[in-house]
């Protein structure tokens, strides 16, 4: 049973588990203390890494904090503890999101996900690149569905008509994103040209990938600033495997459920030699999101597009270390 405290090379491997996790450009909108009396880790939003613009109520942020605890949960059960996780544990401070508390355990795996998904935080990259047309059985689809079901959330894979349906909907939200001159201003912020200059956030060219080259697939054009001549382009998968996953309310407690369910079907496609990118246009204009779920009271409340199947792995995104998302009184543990 483990009773010890966190040495400091568990914590930093923990912590850099947690900064692994997918975020809204890339902005890795979080931070990280560790509360020793109660060997517990509390997990805040960073507002100023927050989009104006593109996520004006936080929603995108919640998802991308959420998905950060699963990956610490991921961890602190592989290095031998049991997780317990508390959403918005104190409604005074609104900043603290979650806290993940270190209790006893008698193995390395607690048994409420894979027991592989921590090697697989190091290899998920989001993809945005053609898959083939190689067919995902259905027992790796049921096991996708049970990882976000047993997160709270569902994921529904869509049938051709309904994909074909929510894919124009996202070629909407992306051709609305290029018409808005703020939400433009705002995407280039986080995309980096200059390979010679270091950035520990945001997106380096070279991860955008290409266009469809038949315009099936609306892949976001980060720079908001769409010039076919100029962009490359592919033929992407004729018939995409989409995703939708959804959950049954929409309060701050759900986006947060949202990003665990997210990065846990993430972290399993990975383990399957999945790879998975993510449409989340539509997520941000409120008429196109209902519009996914057309009757959200009976069938919930859309939270993200997912597209998954079988192709290169996407290139690595940089991230800050630990010790830029610990607080300085942690880091020195």
């Amino acid at each position: 049973m483990r009773s010890e405290p966190l040495d400091a090379e568990t914590l930093e491997a923990c912590v850099a588990a947690a900064v692994a996790a997918p975020s809204f450009f890339n902005t890795q909108p979080w931070r990280f203390r560790l509360d020793p009396e109660d060997v517990a880790f509390e997990v805040r939003a960073e507002p100023d890494r927050s989009l104006r613009h593109a996520d004006p109520v936080g929603r995108a942020l919640h998802l991308s904090v959420g998905a950060s605890v699963f990956n610490l949960r991921v961890a602190v059960s592989h290095f031998g503890w049991a997780p317990v996780v508390r959403l918005l544990p104190h409604p005074a401070e609104p900043g603290l999101l979650a806290t993940v508390r270190l209790t006893g355990s008698t193995g390395r795996h607690n048994g409420d996900h894979r027991g592989d998904l921590y090697g697989a935080i190091w290899r998920r990259h989001s993809s945005r690149f053609p898959f083939s047309d190689r067919p995902v059985p259905p027992q790796a689809r049921a096991e996708l569905a049970e990882s976000a079901h047993r997160e709270g959330a569902s994921l529904t894979f869509l049938a051709a008509p309904e994909a074909a349906r929510l894919l124009r909907v996202t070629a909407e939200a992306e051709h609305r994103n290029r018409l808005d001159a703020d939400r433009g201003t705002e995407s280039r912020r986080w995309v980096h040209r200059d390979l010679d200059d270091p950035h520990d956030t945001g997106l380096p060219q070279a991860v955008l990938g290409p266009q469809d080259a038949r315009e099936g697939i609306p892949m976001r054009d980060f720079t908001a600033a769409r010039h076919p001549e100029r962009l490359s382009a592919q033929d992407f998968e004729t018939a995409p495997l989409i995703a939708l996953l959804k959950t049954v309310h929409d309060r701050r407690t759900d986006w947060l459920r949202a990003g665990e369910a997210l990065e846990h079907v993430l972290l399993v496609a990975t383990a399957l030699g999945l790879r998975a990118s993510l449409l989340h246009q539509p997520m941000e204009w409120p008429d196109l999101r209902r519009s996914l779920s057309p009757d959200p009271d009976h069938t919930g409340h859309a939270q993200m597009l997912i597209r998954l199947g079988y192709g290169p792995e996407g290139p690595a995104t940089p991230r800050r270390t630990p010790h830029a998302v610990l607080d300085a009184d942690t880091s020195r543990r």
